[in-house]
């Protein structure tokens, strides 16, 4: 992935900075997150003299643009990841769908990354568990197929139509296709051709693709499904529905095997700081909505408005449960549709430090389902 150009904004506040440490020759290394607010992460306040976590300059921090992925937006916006990690930078990058930052994450340009559960089964499955652990939850719903009610009267409808996902093998896409599967329409997995057509399309085009009439409808996740609404969609199927309790995994915290190995004490800050961003979320649900919508809106450009906002919001609940046994159930999923060959998922979670966080904190530990580390809170 390229490195976006260094903004206008950016290079005069290091020419201003640069003037200082002239004038009063003092030590201010931004770029480590002393002395200020780093443009990148504007709630950050670092202390002078905080040390460097595992000696690691920078910490690099993968998320989609989605409110599904709110704990990494808040955390970002709001600074708690660059407060937990000290002098160690955080650096952050954002993606479209899961499959675009499993491959960052492989090829090394990230370390820690929010995604969602079948990116994350499918590559731990085809590098027989050397490539990443899930080391924490972030959201659960948020997820919709929304229709053009013109087109599309019920679920029968949607034979023969044409629905977009995100992206080929990404969790959405995955969940459409067992969803189709079980109306007992066949559909070609990977061409996407059959008694439905799926529309492999960048979240960001779906809504101009709906207004097109070029797409009957999107299986997508928030705030994409909240836009297709506000441009007169009609939410056919939420997919809570379609879980027991109405839970199910639709975020949660992947890191590479190799850099939880070689520093571990910067995976426990980032998680320190995720499982405090969620505290905060939960806490304060009306604050966090907008501090999620100012980084949406540093991230692609646009704010959104509330009309997509507020329903969006609500559809999304925030925990720090991985929910493990749906991952299970989502792994199966992506194996029935033809995208995943015998998914061996032994070993895939490590919530050994996510626990200590939370026992640490008096709160109960969380499960693994048996698919990894998962240690109790002493009694």
């Amino acid at each position: 992935m390229s490195t976006p150009p260094v903004p206008a904004a950016r290079r005069a506040v290091r020419h201003r900075r640069a003037a200082v440490l002239a004038a009063l020759a003092l030590l201010v290394l931004t770029a480590c997150g002393y002395g200020s607010k780093a443009k990148d992460d504007p709630g950050a306040e670092v202390a002078v003299g905080a040390h460097r976590i595992d000696g690691l300059e920078s910490v690099r921090i993968g998320y989609l643009a989605n409110l599904t992925h709110a704990t990494a937006l808040v955390g970002h916006r709001k600074g708690f990841f660059q407060k937990a990690l000290g002098a160690t930078k955080a650096q952050y990058a954002t993606f479209n769908a899961g499959p675009s930052e499993i491959e960052a994450l492989s090829a090394g340009s990230i370390d820690i990354a929010w995604i969602g559960p079948s990116p994350a089964v499918n590559a731990f499955t085809r590098s027989q568990g050397k490539n990443l652990r899930i080391i924490g939850g972030s959201a659960s719903g948020g997820v919709k197929l929304v229709v053009d009610p013109d087109t599309i009267t019920s679920l029968q409808d949607v034979e023969g139509k044409r629905i977009a996902t995100p992206q080929l093998g990404n969790t959405q896409d995955v969940a459409f296709l067992n969803w189709a599967a079980q109306q007992g329409w066949s559909i070609d997995p990977h061409s996407g051709k059959g008694d439905v057509s799926v529309a492999r399309t960048d979240n960001k085009i779906i809504p101009d693709a709906y207004r097109s009439g070029s797409i009957d409808g999107a299986w997508v996740p928030e705030p994409t499904a909240s836009k297709l609404v506000a441009e007169g969609g009609r939410v056919l199927l939420d997919e809570r529905s379609l879980w027991p309790g109405n839970t199910f995994v639709t975020t949660h915290i992947i890191v590479s095997r190799t850099f939880l190995a070689h520093h571990p004490q910067a995976v426990e800050a980032v998680l320190k700081a995720s499982v405090d961003t969620n505290k905060w979320i939960n806490t304060h649900p009306a604050q966090a909505k907008h501090v999620a919508n100012q980084q949406l809106a540093a991230d692609s450009g646009k704010a959104l408005p509330a009309t997509v906002l507020d329903p969006a919001w609500e559809s999304i609940d925030i925990t720090d449960d991985p929910l493990a046994a749906t991952l299970r159930t989502q792994a199966e999923h992506a194996a029935h549709a033809g995208l995943l060959d015998h998914p061996a998922l032994n070993g895939i979670y490590d919530l050994t430090l996510l626990n200590k966080i939370l026992c640490d904190a008096g709160e109960n530990a969380v499960d693994a389902a048996g698919l990894g580390a998962a240690p109790p809170c002493p009694r």
